[in-house]
């Protein structure tokens, strides 16, 4: 079963797979890469909501996203309740190892390592582990990282799941760079296809996927742009 794979900037994508449409930490509001944008195109028709983990380039738009789509927000436990509480449709508060189907789409919760907080009345705020998610669907496994740095969690995960697409974080200073990216896909997976993300939105992070794509030799490193399907 293919894939339509589009990037909305930064963390953010819209997978539609075997009948869904998945938005993954959706930023529109405040993320340069989004701006002039069609965001309503962006979100049209989304079915569900996935968040990796609460920071703010992550969850700012969660809550108006659902509710304009009608799309519940699964996550780990403790921010899913919160953004529940704060009028999110209420979706799966999981964690990790858990699955969720969604007809003959199913998701996992894997580790990440990173951090996670957000924002509840001007306070920084605990928002659970952050995490990574593996898609599956008809016979389609694809990794997503989350925002994370190489660990060794992504053997078990490699092994079990045997994913051949990876959407991989690799923009440097907040996750892995390039060259860490390399090394963490090329020791633990067997990707055919690897996507950056997390990259080009900020002048501190990587601009280019050019040290990606030639540390992985014969795997093919696409270079998302904004809007534009990337169908696997």
């Amino acid at each position: 079963m293919d894939m339509k794979i589009t990037w909305m900037g930064h963390g953010g994508f819209r997978i539609e797979t075997g009948g869904e449409v998945l938005l993954i930490d959706p930023w529109i509001d405040g993320n340069p890469m989004m701006d002039g944008k069609d965001t309503d195109a962006a979100i049209e028709g989304a079915t569900q909501i996935l968040l990796t983990h609460g920071h703010f380039d992550h969850t700012d738009d969660i809550v108006d996203v659902s509710n304009r789509t009608g799309a519940p927000v699964h996550a780990i436990f403790e921010l899913g309740h919160a953004l529940q509480a704060m009028g999110a449709k209420e979706g799966h508060a999981f964690n990790m190892g858990g699955s969720v189907s969604f007809g003959d789409v199913k998701v996992t919760m894997v580790p990440a390592s990173h951090s996670s907080s957000m924002k509840v009345d001007g306070v920084a705020t605990y928002m659970g582990q952050e995490a990574g998610f593996v898609i599956e669907s008809g016979g389609t496994v694809l990794y997503l990282s989350g925002d994370t740095c190489p660990m060794a969690d992504m053997a078990w995960i490699a092994e079990y799941f045997k994913p051949t697409i990876g959407i991989i974080s690799a923009g440097g200073y907040y996750t892995m760079d390039m060259e860490m990216a390399a090394y963490a896909a090329k020791k633990y997976f067997d990707f055919k296809t690897v996507i950056p993300c997390h990259y080009r939105t900020f002048p501190a992070l990587e601009q280019s996927a050019e040290k990606l794509a030639a540390g992985l030799p014969g795997v093919t490193v696409i270079e998302p742009q904004v809007l534009e399907p990337i169908e696997v």
